[in-house]
């Protein structure tokens, strides 16, 4: 859907009487069930025709036009002597439907079935033994002391705006038994991050408000950026099962509540990659955010909303195993303020 909007709102570039040789369009984030419900870049190229960019126009925009821009047209992106080319046969210009796909010479799918099937790739050990944590976690690893005998505090909020991007906000909370907990009442959880791949043992416990959450806690390995466990939850001792299941599994995304496992998808390469096939990545990813859903998430992939906390790539209050940065600022910023 989001392709899709932003495609509209940019094809009326088609109507302003402008050389499109520098237009280029592609993809990102592109989802086991959207690959094998839409396609790839066929879906980009087609939405392209769709909303008024002539064929031959839409194909240059995926192919030899992103040739050019990295000044390796001489070698890839389009069908020429001595240039390297995957060739797709299609119906007709306007509908962007593979009939045959040829690869190094040779046919490899026909009416969309592969004719010959990929090569099972080999991953070393020492990629599939990434999450290193030296311990299984506790709930009391995901407290919040507060030094005094204050009642009250103000603390600092990552904010959760929309599915990627955060910004800062403040809250007063109350102190209860010297610690802060979440506050389902008012949408606030408990955001952690973990070090898993040099085995500091360094964690940061944070807040954060609009992911939804009602009870439960989802943990993954799989984030932009840094080599951490991220974890989000409404009660510590979820949180705890959560991450030690991320542990069992050698990476992996993991919805717990009530201490069950409510659903989980292993990624043991790196702790981001899956070995299992895109049906069946497609349908365990479907089930955890099914499972995220019902535990009241508000957004509708849970797994990159989680996985972009950390990036300095987006906007704005970040987290980290060392705390919160604040991107405008370039600096790490306390959680308790007041």
């Amino acid at each position: 859907m989001k392709l899709r909007r932003e495609l509209e709102a940019i094809s009326r570039i088609k109507d302003e009487n402008i050389a499109l040789t520098r237009l280029a369009i592609s993809t990102d984030g592109i989802g086991p069930g959207q690959l094998i419900s839409n396609g790839y870049m066929e879906f980009v190229v087609q939405k392209a025709i769709d909303l008024g960019f002539s064929p031959v126009q839409a194909i240059q925009m995926a192919t030899i036009n992103v040739a050019q821009h990295f000044a390796i047209d001489d070698v890839i992106g389009g069908i020429a002597p001595g240039k390297h080319a995957d060739i797709v046969i299609i119906p007709d210009l306007k509908t962007i439907r593979p009939e045959y796909v040829i690869s190094n010479g040779q046919v490899v799918a026909q009416s969309g079935q592969p004719v010959v099937l990929p090569r099972k790739h080999r991953y070393p050990q020492a990629v599939r033994s990434s999450i290193r944590l030296a311990r299984n976690f506790e709930a009391e690893d995901f407290a919040i002391p507060v030094e005094g005998s204050r009642k009250e505090v103000k603390v600092r909020l990552i904010d959760q705006v929309t599915n990627l991007v955060t910004r800062e906000d403040f809250a007063y909370m109350p102190v209860l038994d010297g610690q802060l907990k979440p506050d389902i009442s008012k949408g606030i959880l408990k955001v952690a991050a973990i070090e898993r791949s040099y085995r500091t043992g360094k964690s940061f416990v944070g807040l954060i408000r609009g992911i939804g959450l009602k009870r439960g806690a989802i943990a993954t390995s799989y984030v932009w950026d840094c080599g951490d466990v991220i974890v989000v939850g409404a009660n510590e001792a979820d949180m705890a099962q959560a991450v030690n299941r991320v542990k069992e599994l050698d990476g992996g995304t993991v919805v717990c509540a009530g201490n069950r496992v409510l659903a989980e998808v292993a990624l043991p390469v790196a702790g981001a990659i899956s070995t299992e096939s895109m049906e069946t990545l497609a349908d365990k990813l479907s089930r955890v955010q099914q499972a995220a859903t019902d535990l009241g998430c508000n957004f509708p992939d849970i797994r990159i909303t989680l996985a972009v906390l950390p990036t300095p790539a987006i906007p704005f209050l970040r987290i980290c195993e060392q705390g919160l940065v604040n991107l405008r600022q370039n600096e790490f910023v306390d959680l308790i303020v007041g």
